[in-house]
């Protein structure tokens, strides 16, 4: 874990810390099994993943790390940290959107004006009548809102 974020990491933290985002709860730096998530949104099973430079060297790793996690039944998007620092309302909306698709719980009332004129475009009004949501399952039913362990620890004293 590090103590000291980077600029893009401090700037979206910023955003998304006490719930000023959809209302939605966000962790920062949250440990799950052996690996580190950036943000993480319990509600939503929602990974953010906030990359810099170093992350063109090590594709090979991000996506198996990505995989590990959607193979858990989370949700992981990422971002350059330029797009996080010279884009930032693009940003948030993507991930208000994602966590939108992910939470069929979300209310009129939480949502920005961009994703209420979303929801209502797609409404059963306007098309096929069904939303397109995937229900959150947890792994653990008595975790309450911790992300599982994805990697089983044996043995004692672990």
């Amino acid at each position: 874990m590090r103590i000291n974020p980077t600029p893009a990491e401090k700037a979206l933290w910023e955003t998304l810390r006490n719930r000023t985002l959809a209302g939605l709860k966000f962790r920062r730096q949250c440990v799950m099994g052996r690996l580190i998530a950036d943000f993480y949104c319990p509600a939503a099973k929602l990974v953010i993943e906030v990359d810099g430079d170093i992350h063109d060297y090590q594709k090979e790793y991000d996506d198996v790390r990505t995989r590990q996690l959607e193979d858990h039944g989370y949700c992981v998007i990422r971002f350059r940290n330029d797009a996080v620092l010279n884009d930032l309302v693009t940003v948030l909306s993507q991930i208000e959107a994602a966590a939108f698709r992910r939470i069929p719980a979300l209310t009129e009332k939480n949502l920005t004006p961009d994703l209420q004129r979303d929801r209502a475009a797609s409404s059963p009004n306007s098309g096929s009548g069904k939303a397109d949501f995937t229900p959150y399952t947890s792994l653990n039913s008595n975790a309450g809102d911790a992300p599982p362990p994805l990697v089983t620890r044996g043995g004692a004293g672990r």
